[in-house]
């Protein structure tokens, strides 16, 4: 357990916009049921790629969470914050019981408003400089999402984005912790959200040659550590969650509903978007979240891995789950939750730290779906196509981006 010295945190409340749901209950019932949020992409033009689907968010109306000139001025990836934020602080029943200067916000995108970039610059291309919208800064800025969420709660406190590629989201939760372990805030909205789904981020990220081109099965086409693999699909999305205090929740009887209990990060310094594949950097990621928990590898009985559905990725990631936990992962039950949704980069960590204690809660270890084929070089029980029933104490929530960053989350069920 956490240093006694040192604050509690716990989870008050949580909210997400996914490619499977957009809301809490609606999501996790997706992924218990093995459904995949990828079909026909209809946000551009694909016609020109070679990539023809992606995990879009569906049927979302921003104007539900924001009024429609607020929409007008902020980017989709905004919006989304916005979605999930407002649902987290809801479901924490926060309400205004909290002081101001002592609520704050870190959230994280990795690549903030690119449609945004994109449609300022085609006005300046047709229609000249003069029609580019005063608001374009605002609307790429990535901390735009947390200044306009301190703005919709009040949160006068620590505000900041932070930005570390599919690592971004994990790294404002931990940050967040950070700040309410040490006494800096009694309550901090931490998440990520990610809107990328446009021209130069499917061209960039198929020129990398890190999509997946199964353009004749896109439900089937994230299938995380199986042999097949052949690239992760795109997706975007939010996951907000409430960071509080221990007694500051308890003070005013807020449902709890699971313990932060420690948070590693690292970096490989090996390659800016390949990973180390020995996986030491994201092996010293968890053993510093584990460790900075009070714990050691034995304690953990699940990991929501990273597995994007990249040959190397999930590769590398076998090999640092094997190299913390042993050959044959000991008591650690593992899966990715990215064949549902797709990677939603920098808001990954968010939402996959939010599956991941629904599974505390729910005694469930969710299933890495589309997996058929066993690939020696990632010998896991990944937990395949099915959810398993399982009591889930402590667990490890993974993610590793571009630039060699590695982040982990421990969390736990909340125990007295």
């Amino acid at each position: 357990m956490p240093d006694a010295s040192q604050r509690r945190v716990v989870i008050t409340g949580m909210g997400c916009i996914t490619p499977v749901g957009n809301d809490l209950d609606s999501a996790w019932k997706a992924i218990l049921e093995g459904k995949s949020g990828a079909g026909p992409i209809t946000l551009l033009d694909h016609s020109r790629f070679e990539v023809h689907f992606a995990n879009e968010v569906k049927g979302f109306d921003p104007t539900v969470h924001m009024d429609a000139k607020e929409a007008k001025h902020t980017d989709r990836f905004v919006h989304f914050a916005t979605g999930a934020a407002k649902m987290a602080f809801a479901a924490s029943r926060l309400a205004d019981r909290f002081h101001p200067d002592r609520a704050g916000v870190v959230f994280a995108s990795g690549i903030g408003g690119i449609k945004s970039i994109e449609e300022q610059y085609e006005r300046y291309k047709t229609k000249g400089p003069k029609r580019i919208s005063p608001f374009t800064i605002p609307l790429l800025m990535i901390n735009d999402a947390p200044g306009q969420l301190a703005i919709d709660f009040g949160f006068k406190g620590p505000n900041y984005a932070t930005v570390s590629a599919c690592s971004s989201s994990v790294h404002a939760i931990g940050l967040a912790f950070r700040h309410v372990q040490w006494g800096e805030a009694d309550v901090m909205l931490a998440g990520g959200s990610e809107a990328g789904i446009s021209v130069l981020g499917l061209g960039a990220f198929f020129n990398m040659g890190a999509l997946s081109t199964r353009n004749d099965d896109p439900a089937g086409a994230s299938r995380p550590f199986d042999r097949d693999r052949d690239g992760f699909v795109m997706g975007e999305g939010a996951g907000a969650l409430i960071l509080e205090e221990l007694s500051h929740a308890r003070a005013r009887n807020a449902p709890i509903l699971a313990e932060v209990l420690g948070y590693g990060f690292t970096d490989d310094a090996h390659h800016i978007t390949a990973p180390d594949e020995g996986g030491e950097g994201a092996a010293r990621a968890m053993r510093r979240a584990i460790a900075d928990s009070g714990l050691v590898p034995e304690d953990i009985d699940y990991v929501n891995a990273h597995g994007t559905s990249t040959p190397l990725n999930d590769r590398t990631e076998a090999a640092a789950l094997k190299s913390v936990f042993g050959p044959d992962l000991g008591r650690a039950s593992v899966s990715s939750t990215k064949g549902h949704t797709g990677h939603l980069l920098g808001a990954a960590g968010a939402v996959e730290a939010i599956f991941t204690v629904m599974a505390i809660r729910d005694g469930q270890v969710p299933p890495t779906i589309n997996f058929h084929t066993p690939d020696p070089e990632c010998d896991l029980d990944v937990t395949p196509n099915r959810p398993r029933r399982k009591e889930i104490r402590r667990a490890l929530s993974n993610n590793l981006g571009f630039g060699g960053h590695n982040a982990s989350l421990c969390l736990a069920r909340f125990e007295n």
